[in-house]
C-alpha cells in the first residue's frame, strides 16, 4: 500500500525528535510528584505519553492527527499489554474537547511548543482552558514554549537551511531535513516550511513537504491565558530543570494549578 503524506510525516517526525529535546525527565519527575491520571494535549506519536505509561501512570493523549495517533498506538502495543492498557488515545481538537473524565486529572500538559500550532491567540487560550477543565482540584497544568530572541527571528527571512542528515532506522535510507521560515511581527507568526528527502545513496529521493503556521507566545500571554482559565500560576521556569526564567532564556515553562 502506498504511504500517505500524513503517515510519512508522522514517521519523519519521530526521526526528527529521535534526539531527546530534554523534556522527558521533567514530565517523569512531575508525574512522580502529582501521580496520575495524566492528560497530554497534542500527544503526537507518544514520545512523552508512552514512557509515562511505561512508568505505571494512566495516560490519556489527545491529538487531531490520526497518523500520529496510529503510530502512538502501534508503539504502545509493541511495549506490551500493560503499557497499552494504560494509554488511552483520543482523536479530538484540543481547543474544544471535554472528556468524560474531565475534572479527574492530576497532571495535564501541552509540551514542546505544541501550543504554537493551536491557531491564533483565542485558540491557544482555549487549549489552556481545556487543561484547566480537565484537572482535579490541586492538579498541575504545564505548557512549554520556545522563546526566540531578536537574532533568531531575524534569520527567519525565507532562507533555506539544512538542519540535519540522518540514517533512518530499519530502512537504512538517508534522510535530509531542510527548512525555511518567515517571521511576521504583525501577527507574531512564523510560517515554517519543512522538506524531508529520503532515499538510498545515488538513487532518486522521495520528498515530503510540511507547512506550518506557528503563533509564538510569550510569558505574559501564557500567564494571562492560565489566569483566564481559572488557574493559579505557580512558576515560570526557564529550562527543563525548572530554573528561574531569566533574561536570555530560550524557553518558558508555565506551571499552574487548579485551585
Amino acid at each position: 500500500m502506498t504511504e500517505t503524506a500524513a503517515d510519512a510525516l508522522a514517521r519523519l517526525y519521530d526521526l526528527d525528535l529521535s534526539e531527546d529535546p530534554g523534556d522527558l525527565d521533567l514530565y517523569l519527575a512531575l508525574a512522580g510528584q502529582t501521580g496520575g491520571p495524566i492528560l497530554e494535549l497534542a500527544v503526537g506519536s507518544g514520545r512523552i505519553a508512552l514512557p509515562l505509561a511505561a512508568a505505571g501512570y494512566e495516560v490519556t493523549g489527545v491529538d487531531l492527527d490520526r497518523a500520529m495517533l496510529a503510530r502512538a498506538r502501534s508503539a504502545a502495543d509493541a511495549s506490551g499489554l500493560a503499557v497499552a492498557r494504560r494509554l488511552a488515545l483520543v482523536h479530538a481538537d484540543a481547543r474544544e474537547v471535554r472528556l468524560p473524565s474531565a475534572g479527574s486529572f492530576q497532571l495535564a500538559s501541552i509540551p514542546l511548543n505544541s501550543v504554537f500550532l493551536m491557531g491564533g491567540r483565542a485558540d491557544q487560550a482555549a487549549a489552556v482552558a481545556t487543561l484547566a477543565a480537565h484537572l482535579a482540584p490541586g492538579g498541575l497544568a504545564v505548557v512549554d514554549c520556545w522563546l526566540p530572541d531578536a537574532e533568531d527571528l531575524a534569520r527567519y527571512d525565507g532562507r533555506v537551511v539544512l538542519e540535519w542528515v540522518r540514517e533512518e532506522p530499519g530502512t537504512g535510507r538517508t534522510v535530509t531535513k531542510t527548512g525555511s521560515a518567515t517571521w511576521d511581527p504583525t501577527t507574531s507568526t512564523v510560517r515554517l516550511t519543512t522538506v524531508f528527502e529520503a532515499g538510498a545513496q545515488g538513487e532518486p529521493a522521495v520528498r515530503w513537504v510540511r507547512v506550518d503556521s506557528l503563533r509564538l507566545v510569550g510569558p505574559d500571554e501564557l500567564v494571562a491565558m492560565a489566569e483566564a482559565a481559572g488557574l493559579r500560576v505557580e512558576a515560570l521556569a526557564g529550562d527543563y530543570d525548572l530554573g528561574p526564567l531569566e533574561l536570555g532564556a530560550d524557553r518558558v515553562i508555565l506551571l499552574a494549578r487548579r485551585p
